[in-house]
């Protein structure tokens, strides 16, 4: 990366020689710090107190191993990590990953997006983010039970309703998140909101499932409406992904007006040119749990294409609304110049981090809107957030009153975002007003908390 700001060169220059295996995680910082040039340039202050030097460097990092025993009795053995980067605005809040994928390099990178993911909300919750390299697919019932107690035995001592409160992520839905709370009620004695994303008969959250999708899909419709007049009616929609994201943006997608016609999966994709069908998805991917391929079997108008190296999957079809929802970096710069070549009219980000450098690059260069995953995918922490809120009051609030909450922060969330890249003469970048939005309010409180902070 080179910055024209001295002072920015050194921190990342830094950050990298101490971390240089760390990919992901230096590509997440690398784009912020570029977005925060005109910030840094305007409040001197910024570098004199050495806050891009503190909020680039976690606060905390646990990692540790996990054993658990198999359905055959062998003993299998794990790696968890739990980053508690940043608290400045709120206990620690983020999500846990289960995944092969998952090391040190990716849960920072999450983590340190989350830190203005969650600022935007404007919600008091920090920034966290934890998993395992543990891959849930193919494990029994009780095998998963056994790693998420085994998980939550560690995690336990250093997460708490006022410290950090973790959530599902990529692997973690409402199965794991039960197995990993029970563990720690049993643990600690104690009923409090200590994780989000739990079961409506023990304090989780109506909405909650649907959240992220959904605040997709908010944030996409108030950037159209905003910035070109227009909204979902009437507009075809590429999704990627097939899991709780991806599902509940083509719902929303639909109740908007669209048409949603791809999902996929590790193995492959679907093109079904007469809409995705969500009943159909929902009983494949959360009822049999299976591949898309049983998708196809049952929806004659649906094409399946296994997954090949150098295609562009989801992404070559003539759509007006990408949403990519899948995993990091799965948008490359041919996909977003195939995208454009077919007349997308806007980007918005349902997983985190999914377009690489070089495709945002594109999309902005070529007019396309584009709403980048720590402002438009903030819909799953906001309502995270909410259930903190439900759990704290002993309360539950209907679905109409979560989702109405939903639409109004993810509308809030866009005009941050527009409203910060404005200020600073970017207007219409909002991949630069959702940092500068987001880490203003954070380097605020850090700045008033004092330099030992």
């Amino acid at each position: 990366m080179n910055f024209k700001s001295s002072y920015l060169q050194g921190v990342y220059d830094g950050l990298e020689a101490r971390n240089a295996e760390q990919k992901e995680f230096l590509q997440a910082v690398g784009e912020v710090l570029e977005s925060l040039e005109p910030v840094v340039a305007a409040n001197p202050k910024l570098e004199e107190l050495g806050v891009i030097e503190r909020i680039v460097e976690p606060e905390r990092i646990i990692q540790f191993r996990v054993s658990w025993v198999d359905d055959k009795g062998k003993v299998q053995v794990n790696r968890g990590y739990r980053v508690q980067f940043n608290s400045a605005i709120g206990p620690y809040k983020g999500g846990l990953r289960l995944h092969p994928s998952v090391n040190l390099s990716v849960i920072k990178f999450l983590g340190f997006e989350q830190i203005f993911k969650n600022s935007l909300t404007t919600l008091p919750i920090g920034g966290g983010k934890g998993g395992s390299d543990f891959d849930p697919k193919g494990k029994s019932d009780m095998e998963i039970m056994r790693f998420c107690q085994a998980f939550m035995t560690e995690l336990s001592k250093h997460i708490g309703a006022d410290t950090d409160v973790p959530a599902g992520d990529i692997g973690v839905g409402g199965r794991e998140i039960g197995y990993m709370y029970g563990q720690y009620k049993r643990l600690r004695n104690e009923f409090t909101g200590v994780l989000t994303g739990k079961g409506l008969s023990y304090g989780g959250s109506l909405a909650r499932t649907e959240a992220t999708g959904y605040g997709v899909c908010y944030f996409t419709q108030e950037m159209l409406k905003s910035a070109k007049n227009t909204s979902f009616e009437g507009k075809t929609v590429a999704v990627s992904g097939a899991g709780n994201v991806a599902i509940y943006a083509i719902q929303k997608a639909y109740q908007l007006g669209a048409k949603p016609v791809t999902c996929s999966d590790s193995t492959g994709w679907i093109y079904d040119p007469e809409g995705i069908d969500v009943d159909l998805l929902k009983e494949v991917k959360e009822v049999k749990r299976a591949r898309l391929s049983e998708y196809a079997a049952a929806r004659p108008s649906a094409e399946y294409h296994e997954k090949k190296n150098g295609e562009h999957g989801v992404w070559q079809y003539k759509v007006d609304i990408a949403l990519p929802c899948a995993t990091q970096n799965e948008l490359d710069e041919n996909d977003a110049k195939m995208l454009i070549d077919n007349g997308v009219l806007a980007v918005s980000e349902g997983a985190n981090m999914p377009s690489t450098p070089e495709a945002v690059a594109a999309f902005q260069k070529a007019g396309v809107l584009f709403g980048p995953a720590k402002a438009a995918n903030a819909g799953g922490v906001a309502t995270s957030a909410l259930e903190m809120s439900q759990n704290s009051e002993r309360l539950h609030w209907s679905f109409e009153e979560v989702d109405s909450k939903l639409k109004g922060i993810m509308e809030g969330i866009f005009h941050a975002c527009d409203d910060a890249a404005k200020k600073y003469g970017m207007e219409g970048n909002y991949v630069a007003g959702a940092n500068i939005a987001g880490f203003e309010k954070v380097a605020d409180a850090m700045i008033a908390q004092g330099i030992a902070y």
